[in-house]
């Protein structure tokens, strides 16, 4: 059966691209994951990398949408691309390191940049899966909890007490923003002088990265009860949050990219360097300096993770004090807080004056 079900993946996906007609190849390709290029988030930070590299350098490019969540369709949907004509294929999302993994070996001629994640073979049995990064392939990764930490850090020094994060499904990197945030606001929360319990943080995982009634239900719910702001980690489930900010005046912290174009209640977001990390993956291949074989971490001491200050909305939060703090966390004197398993998922938080009322 399983057999089956690739076949016709790859049954479906032939005949898109043959009732197109496009006989033009695509030398620059993007897969997206679950969401889409125009998701104001993971997708659309990746794809405007590639745009931006493409149109200076005059190439063509496309992007790619997987007919369903599964290995096989995320394969198939590669194949597609390399029959497109792809060199280069950017894949955004962990969901991508099996398909990678496999389609490194089958297209060792073609450059594969997996972004947040590294390729392997997703085999648990053992303990732990299997990882292989060809020299044709390089997986990028960022540092979520010290963009989460900045998140957190800014909103209580500018005055907010009461927080909310909603993220999409627990996957370690959500996890990281989530737990950042929790320590960035408990952090700037000792600064202050505050009491224990000062802060209050709403903690919730949607289960998905779609904007649904009852992601934008729950926010408004939370926003009635006094939650002033809510950090919405999770592609569209953002928009949930966004649409109930509006409706009741509350504020939103943005996350991956500069949300602030996406609504006027986003105050500030908590960004990884998405465009400027695969521009410049891109980039390597073309100058013969690409990094294959290579897990890339983009973190503060590279500029790979912030805040947009320049679009942010903050009510005392100044310039001088993120540049006090990022510079802290760049010259390392704000420790690394959580403690990561094999998974890279945060074992515990260490909280002494937030009190987190809701973790599912």
């Amino acid at each position: 059966m399983k057999k089956i079900g690739i076949i016709l993946i790859s049954i479906l996906v032939m005949m898109s691209f043959a009732c197109s007609g496009n006989k033009q190849k695509f030398e620059l390709s993007l897969i997206t994951d679950l969401g889409t290029i125009d998701d104001k988030s993971f997708n659309q930070g990746s794809w405007e990398g590639l745009y931006q590299y493409a149109i200076e350098k005059n190439l063509t490019y496309k992007y790619y949408k997987p007919a369903e969540q599964s290995n096989d369709s995320y394969l198939a949907t590669i194949d597609l691309a390399v029959k497109g004509g792809a060199k280069v294929v950017v894949t955004p999302g962990f969901l991508f390191e099996q398909a990678v993994f496999t389609a490194q070996d089958r297209y060792p001629n073609v450059y594969f940049i997996l972004v947040d994640g590294a390729p392997n073979d997703g085999d648990w049995s053992k303990g732990a899966p299997v990882e292989k990064i060809n020299a044709n392939a390089v997986g990028v990764k960022y540092a979520e909890d010290q963009a989460g930490f900045l998140a957190g850090y800014a909103a209580v020094k500018d005055g907010y007490r009461r927080l909310g994060f909603v993220g999409g499904m627990a996957v370690p990197a959500v996890v990281r923003f989530g737990y950042g945030f929790v320590q960035g606001a408990d952090y700037a929360a000792v600064e202050l002088g505050l009491e224990s319990g000062s802060i209050v943080i709403n903690y919730h995982y949607t289960g998905g990265f779609s904007a649904t009634p009852e992601a934008q239900t729950l926010s408004a719910s939370w926003f009635n009860d006094g939650v002033e702001v809510i950090f919405a980690c999770g592609g569209a489930v953002g928009n949930s949050v966004m649409r109930a900010a509006e409706d009741t005046g509350k504020k939103v912290i943005g996350v991956d990219v500069d949300q602030s174009i996406a609504s006027p209640t986003v105050i500030t977001s908590s960004m990884k360097g998405l465009q400027s990390s695969v521009y410049d993956c891109i980039a390597a291949v073309y100058d013969r300096s690409f990094p294959g074989g290579q897990t890339l971490i983009f973190d503060a001491s590279n500029s790979g993770v912030g805040l947009p200050m320049a679009t942010s909305k903050f009510n005392t939060f100044s310039q001088a004090d993120y540049d006090l703090i990022y510079n802290r966390m760049v010259e390392g004197n704000i420790p690394r807080m959580i403690n990561l398993d094999a998974n890279g998922s945060p074992r515990a938080v260490p909280v002494t004056i937030a009190r987190i009322i809701e973790i599912n």
